[in-house]
Order: structure tokens, then sequence, then C-alpha cells
């Protein structure tokens, strides 16, 4: 049979159609690369380069001083004044502080009874203690489970309440400002908070409260978290290296230094008084606990870190519920900094070093810089210059600082060094997650107070009958496992690094193609725990 030629196949009008698209586009790319394109790539690599420093320095910065402090500061019970709490015998346990332990809940099915039987177990006079159960859950069911719990530890003495309200205005932080208005809170002077999976330690009352005690100045006190659940996948252990990063280095820098940190939101004791001083629970952002010690910051109070003070605790396993909980942790922060910036400056009662620290170092280049600089640089400027010769980033910029960045993160986690190179790849991910909602809380767009509650699992995978196969409801798929937008920036990647490959110097295209993987495994939602429906 005589061969067909592709001109016999195709008609005239539609022949050389796809070489003259392609012709046209060149054209026009060429037209407007030197005049638009090189320009502004250049002014980006500026701004990023910027960005890039103002990091590393304030890395820098954080490592030196936290080598200063572990050579050189005394302890903690050294440099304040500490005593034991003890029994007097003439005056029995009145020699004890009130304290209020409050521990809020949403739908907590998996992890209620281990929190409120660690409150329960802590080891403080019962006379002297107040447990107060918040439970917001909008489940009957889960509501009758929890209000049963607390019945069964009352039954054996303690002094716990469960209390509900009619709605959850304000979520966590009008739960706990409803919770402080109860007239039996009104001999307390401490409250200690513990989110639904925290565990604390028997002994953690007795090693935070004296400090309170002994040092009026002092308005809270902040344990560190552990994970109980950093094995569980990789998700977690990528949490773990950040978080650890966060406790040893920017909570013990902040302590030492300027007595300010941002609270944590749990794990931590508060004097009363200092929360009513500096005008109590806000719900005006989605990180009430930021705003709250800010605000008392601003008052001159201040804040006691103990890195050995440590509070049993859960990641979220699921990588839906660590994107809702990164986006809170992003947008909140930003919004903050937009609503509070001019607070800060004019106020009287901080020196000027502490504003300093305050605005520059703990929200510009912690909060908004730090995820900005790993996304635009490393997902959208360098894969950029790759397809623009004209434009150079320099090898100190695309690789030495990064690196030196990156080593001085890891030192929280010695243990998962192995993990390090996987680490940062994940980070540029979720950084494109972290800036845009960033932007959404300084410009405070739509879904700026979104407010949605960890997922937290428990024993809940243990416990599943995994001999059964379960189907996924239809309609989860799209949106709760695939990501468009994180498929969208791979495919981006994936053509930069191609053109790498045949047209560049650099030899980038190593990098970019382990960042499309990345990207790409993200947005088919294949990292953490996959639940079972």
């Amino acid at each position: 049979m005589a061969e067909v030629s592709t001109n016999a196949l195709l008609p005239e009008t539609f022949q050389g159609t796809a070489a003259d698209i392609a012709g046209q586009i060149g054209l026009m790319w060429e037209l407007i690369k030197a005049p638009l394109i090189v320009p502004l790539l250049r002014v980006a690599v500026y701004i990023c380069l910027a960005m890039e420093l103002m990091l590393f320095i304030e890395r820098l910065y954080m490592g030196i001083v936290i080598i200063l402090v572990k050579l050189f500061l005394k302890k903690p019970d050294k440099r304040y004044k500490w005593e034991a709490m003890r029994e007097d015998l003439e005056i029995g346990n009145a020699g004890f502080p009130m304290v209020l332990v409050q521990i809020p809940m949403f739908n907590e099915k998996e992890v209620y009874k281990v929190s409120i039987g660690a409150a329960c177990n802590l080891s403080w006079p019962s006379d002297r203690l107040v447990i107060q159960v918040l439970d917001d859950s909008t489940d009957p069911l889960i509501k009758d489970l929890v209000e049963k719990e607390c019945l069964r530890w009352a039954s054996k003495g303690i002094n716990i309440r469960y209390q509900i309200r009619e709605s959850r205005g304000g979520y966590k932080a009008g739960a706990l400002k409803e919770g402080l208005k109860r007239d039996y809170v009104k001999d307390c002077e401490y409250v200690v908070i513990f989110d639904a999976d925290f565990r604390p330690e028997p002994d953690f009352l007795r090693r935070a409260i004296p400090f309170l005690v002994h040092n009026s100045e002092i308005a809270l006190v902040q344990g560190r978290w552990r994970f109980v659940n950093s094995n569980e996948c990789l998700l977690t252990r990528m949490q773990e290296m950040s978080l650890d990063y966060h406790f040893t280095v920017e909570q013990e820098v902040g302590s030492s230094t300027h007595a300010f940190f941002g609270f944590n939101g749990t794990g931590g004791v508060w004097r009363i008084a200092a929360i009513n001083e500096a005008g109590g629970w806000k719900d005006r952002t989605t990180v009430e606990d930021m705003d709250l010690a800010v605000r008392a910051s601003l008052k001159g109070w201040k804040f006691l870190y103990l890195g050995d003070l440590q509070v049993k605790s859960e990641l979220p396993s699921t990588f839906k519920a660590f994107r809702f909980q990164q986006h809170r942790w992003s947008c909140g922060p930003a919004n903050l900094f937009r609503k509070m910036v001019m607070e800060i400056v004019r106020n009287k009662r901080v020196n000027i070093w502490k504003k300093f620290y305050v605005i520059y170092s703990f929200f510009f280049v912690r909060k908004i810089i730090a995820h900005m600089v790993t996304f635009f640089f490393f997902c959208v400027v360098l894969p950029l210059s790759l397809l623009v010769p004209e434009v150079e980033i320099p090898v100190w910029a695309a690789i030495y600082i990064p690196c030196i960045i990156t080593i001085l993160n890891s030192v929280g986690t010695p243990r998962s060094i192995h993990l390090l190179f996987y680490w940062i790849l994940f980070e540029n991910v979720m950084a494109f997650h972290r800036t845009k909602a960033t932007f959404i809380g300084l410009l405070e767009a739509k879904r700026a107070n979104e407010w949605v509650v960890t997922e937290k699992l428990g024993d809940a995978l243990k416990n599943k009958d995994k001999t059964k196969p379960t189907k996924k409801p239809r309609g989860s798929l799209f949106g709760d496992r695939i990501l468009p937008q994180e498929l969208g920036f791979a495919a981006f990647l994936f053509f930069c690094g191609c053109y790498d490959v045949l047209y560049g110097k650099n030899q980038y295209f190593l990098y970019i193609f382990l960042q499309v993987i990345t990207f790409t495994i993200a947005g088919f939602g294949y990292i953490g725990t996959i639940v079972p429906s």
C-alpha cells in the first residue's frame, strides 16, 4: 500500500499551523524578553537576594545566641527565684495557689480521654485545682462521651467542670474567655491551657508554678512540646524537624534575650492578672495565643520558656489536616502584624530594642519573609532564570547560603539529619501554601479568619478493622487528595528543568526535577497517613 503523507491527511489550511504558532510564540517571546521580562526578573532576583540575606542574618544571629546561651547563661531556676511548693504543717494546702486547668475541645472523639486523664492526674492538691473542660463539640454523641468522662473523674473526688456554650463564637479564644468568667474561677491565680491532644506529666505544675509565685514580673511559663507520633510517617518527621528548631532555638533565644516569645496556645501557665491587664482573650485573628502574648509583652510582662518542661502531644498526620493548620499558622501572624504594628511602634512601656525584635525578627523575618523567599526564590525566580540566561543568579545565593541556613535549621533534630534534603524539598512545597496564607492575612482577604480545628487521630487507626475495604465518599477525591495548584507548579518546574537540560549551563535541573517529584507527590496527596473512610 502506498505510503500516505501527512500533507495528504490534513486540510491545506491547517498545514504548517503548528510550526507557524511555535514560530509566532518564539517571536513574541524575543520581542518582550529584552524590554520587559529581563528587567522584571532582575528586580525579582534583587528582592529575593535581599530577603535571603535578611533570613540568613537572622538565622546566623539565632545560632550565635543559642550557643552563647547554652555555654554561659545560667539555667532558669538560677536566673529566677525558684523554690519547690510544699505542704505546710500549720496551714496545710493553703500555701498552694489556686490553679485553673482549661482543656478546650471540639469533637475530639479520639483523644478526649487521654487529655482529661492527664489533667486529672496532675500532682497538685485537689482542693487547690479546678479542671475545666470547655467543650464546643457539635456532635451530640461526642458531647455525651466527654460529659460522662468528666462525671467519672468527678466521682473520684476531682474538681472537674464540664462547660458548654450556646454558640462557638470566637472559637478557642471565645471558649477560653467564657471559661474565665465562671464564678468558681475568681479565686484562681493561674491558668494552664492544654489542647485536647496534650498530655502533661504529673509534676508539670510543681515545676512551672514556682516561677510565677516567686517572680511577680513573669506572666507566662511555657513548656516544650514532645510528639508521641513523630515516627508515624514521613510527614510527621518533617514537622518534627521544623518544630524542634522553633522550640530549641527560637523560643529559647526569645526567652533568654528579651523575655518574649509567642505563646504556643497550649502547654503553658498564665498569670490570670496578666491576661486581664492585657485585655483578655480576643478573637480578631486565628492566632489568639500570639495576640495575647504580644499585648501582655507591651504591658511590660516577661515570659519564661522551660526547655526541659516537656508535654506530650500529637502532630497532624494527614496532609489535609496539616495544610489547614499551616494556613492558620501563616495567615494569623501576618494578619496580627497588620493589626498591631503601629501599636507596637507607639508603645512607651518597652524599650526600642524589644520593639525592633518583635517587629523585625519575630514578625517580619520569621512570619513573612521566611515563607516568601522560600517560595518565590526557589520555586519561581530560580526556575525562570533558566529560561532567561541574560539574568544570572550568584552561586552563593543559589547554593551556599541556602545550605548554611538549612544546616542551622537542622540543629533541633539531629536524629533526622539524613532526611534533610527531602525536608528542604517539602518545605519548598509548603512555602507555596504558607505564602498564599501570608498574603491573605496581610490583605485581610477571604479566609483570613478561617478556623478549622486540626484533626487528631489518636489511636483511631490502630482501632480500625483494616481487613474490611472501605470506599471513599464521592466528591472527596478532588480537592482533598488532588491539588491542582501543586500539580500546576510541578508542570511548570518540569518545563524549566527540561529547558535547562537542553540549553542550561549550571545543571540546576538536578534540583528542579527533584522538586517536580515532590510537588507531584503533594499534588496527588500521597503524603502522610491515609485514613480509610
